[in-house]
């Protein structure tokens, strides 16, 4: 017996993921909502729902989500449409997967880190017990990357509870935003970001 957590998951081989990719892109072209000014003035919010509610659409960007993933032990979904992806990666990797939630949504214990956005604070947790990921190597999954910050701050809280997050997958990174660069800064140059499409 070894104290090193048991691999149990496989990942698709990189030829299926290209081609997922491609289908990916080409579903979020065909059904990605454009929507003006919301949430604020001058702002145009890309909604992925119509994407994720299509069956080749959701099929496509999930497996697309896994291309380069070698290695995971467990999947970790950030609150809220992290949880639809994540559970779905977590499914075709094999492996568990595991809710990031905001604060006050968890029975304690808890693991909890509170980080700063653009309009104020927010808190993010995880369970302290029934579940021990210290060793586990886990892939973070979120839909869209924007200024970065609730991705490092939940690889941060992951990386307090013992596991190591080896890599970041959304569908989505918003240009101009700079979350690669706060990741980058805040996790290390090395860690993979992967997005299915910029926009």
């Amino acid at each position: 017996m070894t104290d090193e957590p048991q691999r149990v998951g496989s990942a698709p081989d990189d030829h299926v993921t290209a081609q997922a990719l491609d289908r990916a892109r080409r579903a979020i072209d065909e059904h990605a909502r454009m929507v003006a000014d919301f949430p604020a003035p001058g702002i145009d919010f890309k909604d992925l729902t119509p994407v994720l509610a299509d069956p080749v659409g959701l099929s496509s960007v999930v497996t697309a989500l896994t291309h380069g993933c070698r290695g995971i032990d467990l999947v970790a979904g950030i609150d809220a449409r992290g949880f639809l992806l994540g559970g779905a990666v977590a499914r075709e990797l094999e492996v568990g997967v595991l809710a990031v939630r905001k604060g006050g949504k968890l029975p304690p214990p808890v693991h909890s880190t509170s980080y700063t956005l653009e309009y104020g604070t927010a808190v993010l947790e995880i369970p302290a017990s029934g579940i021990d990921i210290s060793g586990m190597r886990v892939l973070l999954v979120d839909d869209v990357l924007a200024t970065g910050g609730t991705a490092v701050a939940a690889a941060q809280l992951l990386g307090r509870a013992g596991a190591e997050v080896i890599g970041v997958a959304v569908i989505m990174e918003l240009d101009g935003l700079g979350g690669r660069a706060t990741i980058a800064e805040g996790l290390g140059a090395d860690l993979p970001v992967h997005a299915v499409v910029n926009g």
